[in-house]
């Protein structure tokens, strides 16, 4: 059922693309720890840059797990499922890393995306290194129909001035919970 891919290729872009949520999965080194999934949507936040470089926009969020893993080993896991049309599952697995508000670089990250939404609550670009890339079935995931973006971060966080984004990361986002540094 399952198939591995040499790379993003056209095909499987344009699934990507049309997919309006993606998984994303990470785990600290070692055998202790925590692994982490989280959802992450938002049209525009998500791009391809290539067939093995693919990257997502990062917000201000209750926990920053996904930073502090890819400090800690740099693995990662993106999936995608398909919710309506033919069932699929696309897997991205590979090395990640993330380039912080604060970083010199993060301007250039940032202009890799043709099309964000309101940037100002972004704290990272997560940028990963893509070596495997895979699909299966997904016939048990249910079919969904989506009915729109929610708006929730960004309009929370337009509440918040820099310093106040500044404050949060140091007080909210400084480790994983399993006490792995952030940023």
């Amino acid at each position: 059922m399952g198939k591995v891919y040499p790379e993003i290729d056209g095909r499987l872009r344009d699934f990507i693309a049309a997919q309006p949520v993606f998984f994303v999965a990470t785990a600290p080194s070692g055998a202790e720890g925590h692994v982490n999934v989280s959802p992450k949507g938002m049209r525009g936040t998500f791009v391809i840059l290539g067939p093995h470089r693919v990257a997502y926009l990062d917000y201000h969020g209750s926990g920053a797990e996904t930073i502090a893993h890819l400090r800690d080993d740099g693995r990662i896991t993106l999936m995608f499922c398909a919710f309506d049309g033919p069932p699929k599952v696309v897997r991205l697995h590979g090395r990640g890393s993330s380039v912080a508000v604060t970083e010199e670089a993060f301007a250039d990250r940032l202009a890799e995306f043709p099309e964000p939404p309101d940037v100002h609550a972004v704290r990272a670009v997560i940028t990963v290194e893509v070596e495997r890339v895979s699909d299966s079935c997904g016939y048990a995931v249910p079919l969904l129909d989506y009915r729109a973006e929610r708006d929730l971060l960004l309009t929370s966080h337009s509440r918040r001035t820099a310093d106040d984004l500044v404050a949060y990361r140091a007080t909210k986002n400084a480790a994983s919970i399993d006490g792995l540094p952030v940023f």
